[in-house]
C-alpha cells in the first residue's frame, strides 16, 4: 500500500502539468466563430488566475507551487522532505518540455538552469542550508521573473 500512497503525488502533479500545457497552448479567441462554452477563467483554479499574467512559457503556477513548496522545507531546515519534493518538480518540468520548450526555448532554458540547480543543491550527499536556501531563492526569482513577461 505505501507504494500506491508514494506514486499518486507525481501522477497528480503529471497530469494537471499536462493538462495545463495543452489548454495553454490555444491561441484561438473564443469569439471566432463560435460561442465559448463557459468562461475562459472557470476552467483553471482560482489561485491560477490571481496569479497574474502567463509568461511566453504559459502558466508557471504548477511550477511554482511545487518550488515554493521546496523553498518552504528548505527554510525549516528539511532538507530531506525538500529533496524529495523537489523531485515532483523534476517530473512535472520533463514531462511538459515538449509543450513548452518550443514557446520560448531561451526562456525555458533559463528555468531549466535555475531548476536544476536547485536539484543539485538538495542532491549532494551532503547538503548545505546556506546553498540550498540560495538555489531555491533564484529558482523563485527565475519563476517570478518569467511570469511576469507576457
Amino acid at each position: 500500500m505505501p507504494t500506491r500512497h508514494s506514486l499518486t503525488r507525481p501522477v497528480v502533479t503529471v497530469s494537471a502539468v499536462l493538462f495545463l500545457a495543452l489548454t495553454a497552448g490555444c491561441s484561438k479567441p473564443a469569439e471566432q466563430g463560435r460561442a465559448p462554452s463557459a468562461p475562459a477563467a472557470s476552467s483553471q483554479p482560482a489561485k491560477a488566475a490571481q496569479s497574474g499574467p502567463a509568461s511566453r512559457l504559459g502558466d508557471l503556477t504548477v511550477f511554482r507551487d511545487i518550488a515554493t513548496d521546496v523553498a518552504d522545507m528548505v527554510d525549516n531546515g528539511n532538507l530531506p522532505a525538500a529533496r524529495r519534493r523537489i523531485k515532483d518538480l523534476e517530473v512535472a518540468w520533463d514531462s511538459a518540455e515538449a509543450g513548452l520548450k518550443p514557446r520560448a526555448a531561451a526562456d525555458w532554458h533559463l528555468l531549466d538552469r535555475a531548476i536544476d540547480n536547485g536539484l543539485a543543491a538538495l542532491r549532494t550527499d551532503a547538503p548545505n542550508q546556506a546553498d540550498c536556501e540560495a538555489a531555491m531563492a533564484e529558482l523563485l526569482r527565475t519563476l517570478d521573473t518569467l511570469q511576469g513577461k507576457a
